[in-house]
């Protein structure tokens, strides 16, 4: 295994071990503070922080990636996942808090644009390698 390979499943664990704290944290931590409708919006963000755990993965085992595509991938994901997840987060707690964040609504929508260019970048990294 490769430094960038290591990186990305330490990575890859950490995206994956926090997600199942935060989905802990409110299925149990939250529920008699939010209503459904913000339970329902943390837990999207904790399902696409350990879908992009698992993606991170595979894109670790791919041996016809390069290591400086993965690298790019793992940043693209990085970034994805703090912008639209823990935005997400913030704004659903927001009730809790004594600031407003609704300023960070707008920043949602572009980490989802971010990772969704992870996986466009996956793909074409994959159609081009030679297997």
């Amino acid at each position: 295994m490769n430094q960038i390979e290591k990186k990305i499943f330490c990575i890859a664990t950490l995206i994956g071990l926090s997600a199942i704290v935060l989905g802990a944290f409110a299925a149990h931590g939250l529920q008699y503070n939010l209503n459904a409708t913000s339970i329902k919006s943390f837990l999207t963000g904790v399902r696409y922080q350990f879908y992009h755990a698992f993606f991170l993965f595979i894109v670790g085992l791919i041996p016809s990636i390069k290591r400086y595509q993965k690298r790019i991938i793992l940043w693209l994901v990085c970034i994805g996942v703090v912008l639209f997840s823990m935005s997400i987060y913030l704004l659903s707690i927001n009730k809790l808090t004594d600031c407003d964040l609704t300023f960070l609504g707008p920043i949602t929508p572009i980490g989802g644009v971010v990772l969704i260019s992870a996986w466009i970048t996956f793909l074409y990294y994959i159609l081009k390698s030679k297997i």
